[in-house]
């Protein structure tokens, strides 16, 4: 089954209808402390495997990183892990600052 891709702005309405979601961000630490997106949860793609037990199974999970690469293989993963309501950042954060929150620094 394909995994489903949010645009920033559908990201934006979602977290605006204040829809159960988790917000996984995947990129490196340094990363995460430059630029993320409030209420996202940080768990670098290498360290996944190993905290898939801090993932909920119950609620939407938005991955996001920087472009939208790390972030579908982490879906990819999930999903082979038996996640199922997975959705993938287009763009990733760096689409999301230049589309919806230009206090979020680029890199």
């Amino acid at each position: 089954m394909p995994i489903s891709q949010y645009t920033p702005e559908q990201l934006r309405q979602r977290l605006q209808d204040e829809a159960p979601v988790m917000l996984l961000d995947v990129r490196e630490p340094h990363e995460f402390a430059y630029a993320k997106i409030a209420g996202s949860v940080l768990i670098p793609l290498q360290q996944i495997p190993q905290r898939l037990d801090e993932i909920p199974s119950d609620r939407d999970i938005v991955v996001i990183c920087h472009h939208g690469m790390r972030s579908q293989q982490a879906c990819n993963y999930l999903q082979h892990a038996g996640f199922q309501r997975l959705i993938n950042l287009r763009g990733g954060i760096d689409a999301w600052s230049l589309v919806c929150d230009s206090s979020v620094p680029r890199y």
